[in-house]
């Protein structure tokens, strides 16, 4: 399995619409097996993603669907930028099988 977590901001005031967004294009991704998005309770600005995916090649192929493209063209107004990024390798969970 491959996993990502990353901090993502916000311009100010735009979280929720950001969130919105995000939740929206996540529908029909094959082999993601969780995508999940959180607010930070610490910044209001901050969302927290986390994926998992089957593999690493379905995660950079999910990042050329049409629903995908659509969804970043809408947010990336919205986005004041990134913070720390990290890649994993799950091994299981709730979940997961």
């Amino acid at each position: 399995m491959y996993g990502l977590i990353g901090k993502m901001i916000a311009k100010p005031g735009q979280r929720d619409a950001l969130v919105a967004i995000l939740l929206e294009g996540t529908g029909e991704m094959p082999g993601c097996l969780s995508y999940i998005i959180a607010t930070d309770p610490t910044d209001a600005n901050a969302i927290w993603i986390t994926e998992v995916w089957d593999t690493q090649d379905q995660h950079d192929r999910s990042l050329q669907l049409p629903a995908v493209q659509a969804a970043i063209a809408r947010a990336r107004p919205l986005i004041e930028g990134f913070g720390e990024r990290f890649v994993t390798e799950p091994v299981g969970g709730v979940g997961l099988s």
